[in-house]
């Protein structure tokens, strides 16, 4: 049976000063027996990448508590890479208890300065290691270099540093307008943050939760996707590098029903921030109502509007139409999926968006060349052209695409034809669903009026744009949108210092910017007495 006393929990690494003496003084907690798993080596276009393959729990990759695994699959063949530690229950266990003793053992109190620094040394060590990392993120995913290293990865890297800057800054109010007293807030961190993340973007996605908790003081306990676990698994690999405390980043492997469901749950997890599907989102909030009523935050779905006005620059609203889609293959939740154009240019832009979108080539995502690799999943790829069989039966006209991509030398990969449908209709499945693919619905419209009024007649509300010249047109459009973000002349830009989040049932709070650090941290107020007499 291994020991671990929070004085072990310190040797790791040399004592900081900002760590409280009374750190040592805590009880001695036991956790089950440690077996540490070695990281495996990856050939991946003639270049060796390694990998942890365990659960990361206090700066150690070990082995699961329930002795399980599972595959991780390559999208582009359809075949295993290679397998890691499958967590349960009581790997989450573990990992919470690893995190309440950091969390209460110095680092809620430690000196932000220390956060920020260790934030920017992560940076640093990713872009150290940009290419191990970006190549994993491609074998994982499916994603082209280009999205992989023009956006995931300096996406990610740019948010470590971003709120690396935020850590010392993060201050409360002050007040003196009350007769009689002195009264000021201080914003404290949470506590221990389950995050859940998504399989579409995991590099990023793990940036994104990690950033802002770390920053404010929080310990975590992630749960990645099974389908993409291997970035998060580098990155822990590069945090304990950097030098945080064990306890203070834990990852657990796993599925859903078992690990999501565990944190969920968890009595002793104070906050919870998942993205995801709509349906999940759901599922957690019940959770934390049905346990000790974490806070939640949601990043969930999107069936985002488009709008196309006569005005508008058609050339260049065609190129980032395009890109509304095409980025990440549609598996984005926002997605420019619903694209409204007006009438009297309606002939022109879908002759000209079929012609665009038909040249995106498809096919080997390691190939410099492609757009567009596979899908992620054997299943999101059945899901895919499950929606794009229903759209014929509906009667959408096909523009373009509507069957699987044929790829030379593939055996067993997602590839699915970019899909443009017209002629459809508000009630069309494929009109009112996320479908999460290549796959784009084109209607006509003529008034401001009839388009606000398609545009936000769906249960999400992520994002939204609209294309044309008029800038007073622009703002009444954009203030009648109900999204979270809308884009103006352009699609699918997202920076780290803007907040991120929807509308509806597309979710509660938001990623990035200074809004995100409201979700990790608690208000207090505290008000001095300086000569008000006790009530008679």
């Amino acid at each position: 049976m291994a020991l671990l006393t929070l004085r072990a929990f310190r040797s790791i690494r040399a004592v900081p000063s900002w760590i409280p003496r009374t750190a040592y003084l805590r009880p001695t907690i036991r956790f089950s027996s440690i077996s540490t798993v070695p990281s495996e080596s990856l050939k991946i276009q003639n270049r060796d990448v390694s990998v942890p393959t365990g659960i990361f729990i206090n700066n150690e990759f070990r082995a699961s508590l329930t002795s399980s695994q599972f595959s991780v699959e390559n999208p582009a063949t359809g075949e295993p890479i290679l397998s890691i530690e499958e967590g349960r229950e009581e790997d989450v266990n573990a990992a919470v208890k690893a995190a309440r003793a950091a969390f209460e053992g110095g680092w809620s109190t430690s000196n932000p300065v220390e956060r920020g620094e260790l934030l920017n040394r992560l940076a640093q060590l990713m872009e150290r290691d940009k290419e191990d990392i970006i190549a994993l993120e491609m074998l994982d995913t499916g994603k082209t270099y280009k999205q992989a290293s023009n956006l995931d990865f300096p996406g990610s890297v740019g948010t470590l540093k971003y709120y690396a800057g935020w850590a010392d800054k993060v201050l409360g109010l002050t007040s003196f307008n009350i007769p009689g007293t002195f009264a000021y807030t201080r914003r404290e961190p949470v506590g221990v943050c389950g995050q859940i993340i998504p399989w579409n973007f995991p590099l990023l996605m793990f940036i994104w939760k990690i950033a802002p908790a770390i920053a404010t003081g929080n310990t975590i306990v992630m749960k990645s996707a099974e389908a993409t676990p291997l970035t998060a698994l580098k990155c822990c690999e590069l945090i304990k590098e950097a030098g945080f405390p064990a306890g203070v980043v834990n990852l657990v492997s796993g599925f859903g029903k078992t690990v999501g469901n565990a944190i969920a749950n968890h009595m002793d997890i104070d906050k919870v921030a998942f993205t995801g599907s709509t349906a999940t989102g759901r599922a957690i909030l019940k959770s934390s109502a049905q346990s000790n009523l974490k806070k939640v935050t949601l990043e969930l779905g999107g069936k985002s509007p488009n709008i196309i006005f006569p005005d508008a620059d058609i050339a260049k609203a065609v190129e980032w139409s395009a890109w509304g889609i095409n980025m990440n293959f549609g598996q984005t939740c926002h997605a420019g999926t619903r694209i409204y154009v007006h009438e009297q240019i309606y002939d022109e832009f879908v002759a000209a968006y079929a012609k665009r979108m038909g040249s995106i080539k498809v096919g080997d995502n390691f190939d410099p060349s492609v757009d567009q690799g596979p899908q992620n999943s054997k299943m999101q790829y059945d899901k895919i052209l499950g929606y794009i069989q229903k759209g014929k039966e509906e009667g959408a006209k096909v523009e373009l695409g509507g069957n699987v991509a044929e790829v030379d030398g593939s055996k067993g990969g997602y590839y699915i034809q970019p899909t443009i449908f017209s002629n459809t209709r508000p009630d069309m499945k494929i009109m009112r669903e996320e479908i999460f693919g290549p796959v784009v619905c084109i209607s006509k419209f003529s008034t401001e009026e009839e388009v606000l009024e398609l545009a936000n007649d769906t249960t999400y509300g992520l994002a939204a744009a609209v294309h044309t010249k008029d800038y007073e047109r622009a703002l009444r459009i954009t203030n009648g949108l109900k999204a979270g973000t809308a884009w103006v002349n352009m699609y699918n830009f997202v920076h780290w210092s803007i907040p991120f989040g929807g509308y509806k049932q597309s979710g509660l709070g938001r990623e990035c910017g200074e809004a995100a650090l409201e979700n990790y941290t608690e208000v207090k107020a505290v008000y001095m007495n300086t000569g008000i007499p006790a009530p008679q």
